[in-house]
């Protein structure tokens, strides 16, 4: 038992909804006679349900810090023992303190693992005892006592029916990943404590960051500290703040890995291609950075592209246009070094997932309309496709899946083959440098393009001109006949 978090509202952000859900709860648990008076009942439990990392055990610690009570925290599985009857007897002892400490709240993290559904196939006794007596001592505490119960899961799907029911959990809150205001408000909190120079954007992070989750803003922000003690600095840089984002995205700079000049220059190629596909087409997202260093996590090279505003829906031409900047690192290999490496795994890895999500869940294909072939399971954690459709069909979504694919590569080869001196002037600079940032790659691109087009009007003025040349010799060689013949 916690008499005091330590935590309150003002160390949460980025969930503000899961906090307006909880505040009647704190209220409740400090006023509790404004509400008994008119009828009301406190609900007895919150189920917070939401992805790793997003803040659900913060935010029951902030609850009970803001309601100044004392806080009891377990973990599911400190309820499950090999002997009969422990679990059962520890769920008594708990409610036992609790009634005896309140007002207070009981925190069960990872109520999964005692909370599954029972299920006569492949029941576990002593589990299922133990999930009895949880469901007997949520009925019969009094809620005018002030006794809340709080629970986190990222699998709220396999919880037993029993226990989600209204009069036990009567609220399910959603602690999903933040937006892009929770994102830069979650970075300013886990920075108060941080020397960070006035030139520090952290709106550029939070755009940079898209997808991530609390726990991973943090590791951000500590890392970038860690950064500019590391390079002599007495504060944190722009510069030290995206390094960072870059080792939690795709690891540390791998220096002892050295690659051969031939392999150096098809990895440069290869990612001119993709950031080449970006400037070429509308829907793309501009490129921040391309770079050809090995990184810890397997890449030897990677393009770093930073949406300009945050987006919650993506069109099919959006999604189409991914496909495409997926296979530029291919198409490019293919055309400048007549060859393909193993370079382009994870492109096709990706490519693959979303062609596939567009024609089995977002109804993007014309073969199978509007029909749901796919859905998500454990949407909270590796969020796995499971399929609904005959074997059949099944060999028909494959056949759909490989003419988009063919189709977006097609589309690549095609852009790319069009601006092969571009790509080849771009990746040049970018073998010889290792890493350029986005700035750099456009300017280099339009240097090159308007040279191109400098030389192309030169050429046509030297053909116009042999022309009119070739008009005068045969006027003066047609004169010389006439006057020959008269």
């Amino acid at each position: 038992m916690l008499a005091d978090t330590g935590v309150t509202f003002a160390d949460v952000a980025g969930q503000e909804e899961a906090k307006e859900s909880l505040v009647e709860i704190i209220d409740f648990l400090q006023k509790p006679e404004k509400y008994l008076r008119i009828g009301a009942k406190c609900p007895k439990g919150a189920l917070l349900v939401g992805p790793p990392g997003t803040g659900k055990t913060l935010l029951a610690k902030a609850v009970a810090g803001e309601a100044k009570v004392p806080f009891f925290s377990l973990s599911g599985s400190g309820f499950v023992e090999m002997f009969v009857g422990v679990g059962a007897s520890r769920v008594r002892d708990l409610f036992k303190q609790a009634q005896q400490n309140a007002p207070c709240i009981i925190f069960i993290d990872e109520i999964d693992a005692i909370g599954k559904s029972r299920d006569s196939q492949f029941g576990n006794d002593e589990r299922e005892q133990t999930l009895n007596q949880l469901l007997s001592e949520m009925d019969g505490f009094d809620t005018s006592k002030g006794i809340v119960i709080l629970a986190a899961t990222n699998r709220p799907e396999v919880l037993d029916k029993a226990l989600l029911r209204p009069g036990r959990f009567d609220r399910r809150i959603i602690v999903d990943k933040p937006d892009l205001k929770g994102r830069v408000d979650i970075l300013k909190v886990h920075s108060k404590n941080v020397l960070m120079h006035d030139s520090v954007d952290l709106e550029a992070i939070g755009l940079a960051t898209s997808g991530a989750v609390g726990s991973d803003l943090a590791n951000i922000v500590n890392e970038a500290a860690i950064l500019a003690v590391k390079n002599g600095r007495t504060v944190v840089k722009q510069e030290d703040l995206l390094e960072s984002v870059e080792v939690v995205i795709a690891g540390k700079e791998k220096k002892d890995r050295i690659l051969s000049p031939e392999e150096k220059k098809i990895v440069a190629y290869h990612e001119v291609g993709h950031a080449l596909i970006t400037a070429l087409m509308k829907d793309a997202e501009p490129v921040q950075k391309i770079t050809i260093v090995p990184r810890t996590m397997g890449a030897l090279g990677y393009v770093l592209q930073v949406p300009e505003e945050e987006k919650y829906l993506m069109s099919k031409d959006e999604l189409k246009t991914r496909l495409v900047t997926l296979f530029g690192g291919r198409a490019a290999e293919e055309l400048c070094f007549h060859t393909i490496t193993t370079g382009a795994a994870n492109d096709i890895e990706q490519a693959t997932s979303i062609a596939r999500a567009m024609i089995t869940q977002y109804g993007m294909s014309e073969k199978f309309g509007l029909m749901g072939l796919e859905s998500v399971e454990n949407r909270y954690l590796d969020g796995r496709p499971v399929l609904n459709c005959g074997d059949e069909t099944a060999s028909e979504i494959d056949h759909e899946v490989m003419a988009l694919l063919k189709e977006s590569y097609d589309k690549a080869k095609e852009l790319l083959s069009g601006n092969l001196d571009v790509l080849a002037a771009i990746a040049d600079h970018l073998t010889e440098k290792e890493t350029i940032t986005g700035k750099e790659f456009m300017d280099i691109l339009h240097k090159v393009r308007t040279k191109l087009q400098g030389e192309n009007t030169e050429a046509g003025e030297s053909v116009d001109e042999s022309a009119e040349v070739s008009e005068a010799l045969a006027e003066a060689q047609s004169e010389a006949e006439d006057e020959i013949d008269g």
